[in-house]
């Protein structure tokens, strides 16, 4: 089968690899229909991550047709068209009893390995992403394994398009449960550092619960700009801007600051000469510029939430201020599982719409341009929709069209 492979930092190829196959009575073979790059993949293609191998397979949004099942399966059979949570989750352990899908004591079968002796994370593991999470092959490909298939696959109603809900995979849900760690409801304010896919989707799900004003901080014009249009936020340009946490602190009553913040950058935020510095020595994991306008923005007792990935330790986190606010910190990987009944039912009712934020549609074989694309901007580049060539259901955009000789289809995706 034909799958986006890792090959060392920027080098990314679709390659042909071995089919996967039933390991486990509760595997299913998944055919996929429809998968995504993620805002978090950039951080594999960038190098960022350690214990990223050449010939992994990447990608953890996908979706597709149950194209065989173990036989202790029994939640879904061949032919089911489901969405997979990114997270893998056995369903049964302690955390997984308290809907804490992503703290997963079996999935792992890294959990607690020591690597240069440092023990690795003791959470889920993850499709597609290192072998800090499990080294599982991910879903940029033709065809993916998918393990805990009792747990994980979601089905869908035919009366749903892909691309109305491939986003329940990872960053609908990712930003839903930032904006409700966040305490956002009727008449709140929010400030959402980040203007990509993960915080474009906490600024729909806070419009949807009625926050009553929300601040976007990012340095893409096109992103901000589209953001404002579609969700209606205050879009604040740090390059234009030199503390953007000043701006929101004076737009609010008495300049106490928002009611949370929710930092959807993580440990890449463009940080100071000194984090850089820092960083390049290996004496820091990570840059602290995004947490620490989060702190800086909030009001007093408010609810700094952190959907952005972090590695490591970060320079300058500013506890004695986050002390002296009363803050509360709420932060990990998200629990996907226990949030797609009711955000399926938004995406039903019109609630929410997760596919405007698709500005490319690629066929699998170009995914390596796909990844060029996203990481460098280029083309206004909000969310790349990938389709393996074999599927009948891609289409694409007439740029898209040039850009892939005219060969691709036209027809919806579904």
């Amino acid at each position: 089968m034909q799958a986006l492979t890792y090959h060392g930092t920027k080098d990314v190829r679709v390659d042909n690899v071995p089919d996967p196959v039933i390991q486990e009575p509760d595997d299913i073979i998944l055919r996929v229909t429809a998968t995504a790059i993620c805002g978090s993949d950039l951080h594999l293609y960038r190098g960022k991550i350690p214990l990223t191998k050449s010939g992994d397979i990447l990608g953890h949004e996908f979706m597709g047709i149950v194209e065989e099942a173990g036989p202790a399966v029994t939640s879904v059979r061949k032919g089911d068209r489901v969405i997979v949570p990114f997270v893998i989750a056995c369903g049964d352990c302690f955390f997984c009893q308290m809907n804490l899908h992503a703290a997963c004591e079996t999935s792992n079968p890294d959990r607690g390995a020591i690597v240069n002796k440092k023990s690795l994370p003791s959470g889920a593991a993850l499709f597609g992403y290192s072998h800090l999470y499990g080294g599982m092959p991910g879903g940029q490909a033709e065809y993916v394994r998918v393990p805990k298939a009792n747990a994980g696959p979601f089905k869908i109603p035919d009366t749903l398009q892909d691309e109305q809900v491939l986003f329940l995979t990872d960053i609908l849900p990712t930003g839903w449960q930032a904006v409700r760690n966040a305490g956002v409801g009727k008449g709140s304010s929010v400030a959402i550092f980040g203007a990509g896919p993960v915080g474009m989707m906490a600024a729909a799900c806070a419009r949807m619960l009625g926050a009553e004003q929300i601040f976007m901080v990012d340095h893409h014009p096109f992103r901000l700009e589209f953001a404002q249009k579609t969700y209606g936020v205050i879009p604040i340009n740090f390059d234009k801007e030199d503390d953007p946490a000043e701006v929101i602190l004076e737009a609010t009553p008495g300049h106490r600051g928002v009611d949370a913040t929710i930092d959807a950058v993580g440990f890449e935020a463009k940080g100071s000469t000194t984090e850089t510095l820092l960083t390049a020595l290996k004496l820091e994991g990570s840059s602290g510029k995004a947490l620490r306008q989060c702190i800086a923005a909030v009001r007093r007792g408010g609810t700094v939430s952190v959907p952005g990935v972090y590695a490591g330790p970060i320079h300058g986190f500013l506890f004695g201020d986050a002390f002296d606010k009363g803050l509360t910190f709420k932060m990990g990987q998200t629990h996907v599982h226990g949030f797609l009944p009711e955000l399926l039912g938004h995406i039903e009712s019109g609630a929410l719409k997760p596919d405007v934020i698709i500005s490319h549609r690629l066929p699998l074989s170009q995914a390596a341009e796909g990844y060029k694309i996203f990481n460098d901007k280029q083309e206004d580049c909000r969310k790349v929709v990938l389709v393996p060539d074999s599927a009948p259901n891609f289409k694409s955009t007439p740029a898209q069209e040039q850009m892939a000789g005219g060969t691709a289809g036209v027809s919806p995706l579904g």
